[in-house]
């Protein structure tokens, strides 16, 4: 019996079989075509995993180059913006650096759910900006940001549990 059966996570094919069907060997289908849920459960919780790293990866990747980066040098793009906005190169340099250590942490397995959730809650401000200041324009980006980010917020928040023991654990110590 595999591992997966015995916990109850899915059933073994062995065991709903009945003797008859064990003892006849079926010759209507090819080995090929014929999965058990055993076999199909773990590949496909592996590939969402795999996908999920990649959504995480690529959005590590737009907050730290294509979001935080022009920030962090001073590109004109991004210092023309805030200065419309009197925000100044101080808020520049502030929402770039929270979006670099938002895109790190995106990438440390004990820090991707915090990461996602305050990233969306960048989001959500720059969402706010674009409405107050810019008539709209570009209003929808954060919005369409925030859906992996929320995705992504939920499906590692089983980190957050971990976190939450290792902090409490090194408060006690002082």
């Amino acid at each position: 019996m595999s591992p997966g059966a015995a916990s109850g996570l899915y059933p073994d094919s062995s065991t709903d079989r009945s003797a008859e069907e064990t003892a006849m060997p079926d010759t209507t289908t090819s080995p090929a075509t014929t999965t058990s849920p055993a076999a199909t459960l773990p590949a496909r919780g592996r590939g969402l995993r795999v996908a999920l790293r990649v959504v995480q990866v690529l959005l590590a990747l737009f907050f730290a180059v294509a979001s935080a980066l022009p920030k962090l040098i001073g590109h004109s793009s991004a210092a023309d913006t805030f200065a419309e906005m009197g925000w100044g190169d101080a808020g520049m340099y502030a929402i770039g650096v929270l979006e670099l250590a938002g895109a790190v942490a995106l990438m440390v397995p004990l820090l991707q759910s915090v990461a996602a959730t305050a990233l969306s809650a960048l989001m959500v401000g720059a969402f706010v900006v674009q409405l107050m200041y810019f008539d709209g324009a570009n209003a929808a980006t954060p919005l369409i940001l925030m859906v992996p980010l929320l995705i992504v917020a939920r499906a590692r928040r089983g980190a957050n549990e971990e976190l939450g023991r290792l902090v409490r654990a090194r408060v006690r110590r002082g």
